[in-house]
């Protein structure tokens, strides 16, 4: 009887430790992330989602600290950190970084995808993890693709609902050769300028126009100083979140997946009230009294055909595989969409 209680005993404790493996792979850690963005955007969302399934799984001994506004620093100078193994991770837009992975590019080409549900299906696919691998090759992990969104153009002369009215619009854009000559090539006067600068240029009449998603033209009052939204959807900038390899290589395979596993689920929080956070903020720019305005499906389709010199120019740069790969992806994901 003695030796049968025993048995069971072991069997049961055998089984326990069985049942709850992966919590003796975790250890206590607190990972620091950064990003330029204020607490209150919907990023912050995807952190809290990201940093709730991260504590779940490494039973509480995992968690995030994060740090906004820039406060350890831009975007570029954390990826750097990042790369020397100093910092653990950072989301920033995907724009900045070019200049460390060139194929990134891309995602800054004129009217690339059709709508989020397109763009969502290209990122999370084959072509995401084509990207990735550019990643890895200096020294970053990328965990997951959350959402910056589509761009939109603004201005106080007129509604733009064709190419040619945007001929002569003094219009601000990023700091970034692409934009530049999106825009040029569409005959407006593109002028690159820090962000903290469109405000007053556009209040003092020094520019027309500038180009953003809804919820910054809302929540940075642009609309107090535009009389026309237009529905351009002219680019798709993701966000990423960036882990450092040197560390992330240090870390068990157990925490490894479940960093890529709640960066994912942090990821379909973030998307998820971005969204609904660019329907309100669309809601309240029309309700400040702008004229928002959509492109006829021909007049898109008419700007993407035009917009090939800007592809043609770039491609070398960004390479011509990587075009040819989102656009194969990009075909495929219309496909299955019929």
């Amino acid at each position: 009887m003695k030796k049968t209680l025993i048995a069971a005993l072991l069997a049961s404790v055998g089984l326990a430790l069985l049942s709850t493996p992966a919590m003796a792979d975790f250890k206590t850690r607190n990972i620091r992330l950064s990003n330029g963005l204020a607490p209150d955007h919907p990023v912050a969302d995807g952190v809290k989602a990201f940093n709730a399934c991260l504590s779940e799984k490494s039973g509480g001994k995992t968690k995030i600290t994060a740090y906004w506004s820039g406060s350890l620093g831009d975007d570029i100078q954390a990826v750097q950190a990042l790369r020397s193994g100093v910092q653990e991770a950072v989301i920033p837009s995907s724009s900045p970084l070019v200049g460390l992975v060139p194929a990134l590019g891309v995602f800054d080409l004129p009217f690339l995808f059709d709508s989020e549900a397109q763009a969502d299906a290209v990122l999370d696919g084959e072509f995401g993890e084509f990207i990735n691998k550019k990643f890895e090759e200096v020294g970053i992990i990328n965990l997951a693709y959350w959402e910056n969104g589509f761009r939109q153009v603004s201005n106080s002369k007129h509604p733009v609902t064709k190419w040619e009215d945007m001929e002569g619009l003094k219009i601000r854009v990023m700091q970034n050769n692409i934009f530049l000559d999106t825009f040029q090539n569409m005959g407006a006067n593109a002028s690159p300028m820090a962000f903290s600068e469109i405000f007053s240029a556009l209040e003092t009449k020094a520019i027309d126009a500038q180009e953003n998603p809804y919820v910054t033209i809302d929540t940075s009052k642009f609309y107090e100083v535009q009389k026309y939204v237009s529905a351009t959807n002219h680019a798709y900038t993701p966000f990423l979140v960036l882990f450092s390899k040197r560390i992330f290589d240090r870390y068990s395979p157990e925490e490894q997946a479940a960093l890529r596993e709640c960066a994912q689920v942090g990821g379909a929080k973030q998307r998820e009230v971005q969204r609904d956070l660019s329907v309100r903020s669309l809601a309240a720019i029309k309700a400040a009294g702008l004229e928002v305005n959509e492109l006829s499906t021909e007049e898109k389709q008419r700007m993407r055909e035009k917009a090939q010199a800007v592809y043609d120019k770039h491609t070398p740069t960004i390479g011509a595989d990587v075009v040819a790969r989102v656009q194969e992806s990009i075909r495929a994901s219309r496909e299955a969409a019929k």
